[in-house]
């Protein structure tokens, strides 16, 4: 885009300047410089060496004040012969004894006079200068014009198209030079294959930009048709594939810095789990900037800090979300020691109470390159999932991410890469397949009353859920 940009741009520049110079006409004369002695073939021979050797201050003499000050007077042009000078050039052909005189102007009647003005002035300059002192001599250099200037029917500048093919040249070396440095300087994670430099997790879930988000964090129950519903779909599917090995599937989703759309990975993908037929528990242990209940629109004053410091017990503050089976345990107050919290046995005791009572464990955790809490609780978790925006997030930041995860001897079981752009060679290309056949009839039937009906069931505890379903 960028080369691309600059080469409209230097087409258009060039054409513009090219378009609004004024037309310049030159036109051109040509005079023969001799030796005046002779008929002897050693007086010939030695004539034409001096006029070779005289030739070229000849040509210097055509642009001085001796030879223009007359064309001046002949022509009446209200000019200096210094500015005149400036319009005319004169050179002399390797090897001859000739000498071209080249006049510009915006008149081409103009331009033709005053090459042939000029011709005939140096020829004129060139006898005096060079004749003898006595009275009855004749100078022995002659200088007969032998080309006439013509009017030009063309303007000789500007030259348009060599212009416009000179600026996109320069404009397209530009270009490539800028975005070879950009790319060579870029630090920024933008593709898939920037987050394989880096670490060997495997890329779980890819997350178009939405600039809308924010407005509608919860795709997956606001627009389950979109593209980007389904994308947390996919990374569903790709996250039952993670730890076969184990028997753990609990999962701290985390991040570099903030802003690169962990908690709405998180809430989307409980979401879509719950909706699978799997039991879920969502947990926001983000202890300094916590959001799950903000999104999810549930009350979030008690939660997982009271549970720690043994105030509550599970069943008193974990709450049902929705028809499915998706439980949310929210952060409750902000604590003074998060880090601290986040690592006590108690949070280990209850990590393994949740794993025997739900399918899949989600923490949403703070990011890690600010503060230790997600790196400490990942070590009594299954494992860690990174979220990586793309763009956003430099390859410097995601690597010491992945670094302070494998100091403290914690599993990173893959990386999500979220706002990736929806055009350009980096672009999400999920929308490309049809989602409509995932769908029955019914549910592209749905009405209003039908769609109120799934509406989430907020605020329903676990203690009014059946005795089967209760926690503990």
């Amino acid at each position: 885009m960028l080369i691309t940009l600059l080469a409209l741009v230097g087409v258009g520049g060039s054409a513009a300047f090219s378009l609004t110079r004024t037309p310049e006409y030159s036109s051109s004369a040509q005079v023969f410089v001799s030796v005046q002695g002779s008929d002897s073939v050693a007086d010939l021979a030695q004539g034409n060496s001096f006029s070779q050797n005289r030739v070229k201050t000849y040509a210097a003499l055509a642009t001085s004040p001796i030879v223009l000050a007359p064309v001046i007077a002949e022509l009446g042009i209200a000019t200096s012969p210094a500015d005149l000078a400036k319009r005319i050039t004169a050179s002399a052909p390797l090897d001859t004894t000739l000498i071209d005189i080249k006049a510009a102007s915006t008149d081409p009647s103009e331009a033709a006079n005053v090459a042939n003005a000029t011709a005939q002035s140096l020829a004129n300059a060139v006898e005096q200068l060079e004749r003898p002192t006595s009275a009855e001599a004749v100078s022995p250099v002659r200088i007969e014009q032998v080309r006439q200037a013509g009017i030009p029917g063309a303007p000789d500048s500007p030259n348009v198209p060599l212009n416009v093919a000179l600026g996109l040249l320069i404009v397209l070396a530009l270009g490539v030079g800028i975005a070879v440095l950009r790319e060579t300087l870029d630090n920024r994670v933008r593709n898939e294959r920037d987050v394989e430099g880096i670490t060997s997790a495997p890329i779980v879930g890819g997350i178009a930009f939405d600039k809308k988000a924010s407005e509608r964090p919860l795709i997956v129950q606001v627009d389950p048709r979109s593209p980007r519903a389904e994308s947390f779909r996919t990374m569903r599917t790709n996250l039952q594939y993670l730890n076969v090995n184990q028997s753990s599937r609990t999962f701290v989703f985390t991040s570099s810095i903030q802003g690169e759309g962990k908690t709405t990975t998180v809430t989307n993908l409980a979401i879509a789990l719950a909706e699978a037929g799997s039991r879920v528990l969502i947990i926001d242990a983000d202890l300094r900037r916590p959001r799950v209940a903000t999104y999810m629109g549930l009350e979030g004053a008690v939660g997982l800090t009271d549970m720690l410091i043994g105030k509550v017990n599970p069943v008193d503050v974990i709450q049902q979300w929705g028809r499915a089976q998706l439980y949310v345990l929210p952060a409750g107050k902000v604590p003074p020691n998060p880090s601290e919290l986040l690592g006590s046995r108690a949070m280990r005791d209850l990590i393994t109470l949740f794993e025997r009572e739900f399918d899949f464990v989600l923490f949403d955790a703070p990011p890690l390159l600010p503060v230790t809490d997600a790196a400490v609780l990942t070590t009594h978790a299954g494992s860690a999932i990174v979220s990586v925006a793309a763009g956003y997030t430099q390859k410097s930041q995601l690597a010491g991410a992945i670094a302070a995860l494998e100091t403290v001897g914690a599993h990173v079981s893959g990386v999500v890469l979220t706002m990736l752009p929806t055009k350009g060679p980096d672009a999400y290309g999920h929308e490309r397949y049809g989602y409509e056949y995932g769908y029955t009839d019914a549910d592209l039937d749905e009405t209003p009353a039908k769609a109120k009906a799934k509406a989430p069931k907020r605020g329903l505890s676990v203690a009014r859920a059946t005795k089967r379903e209760t926690v503990g």
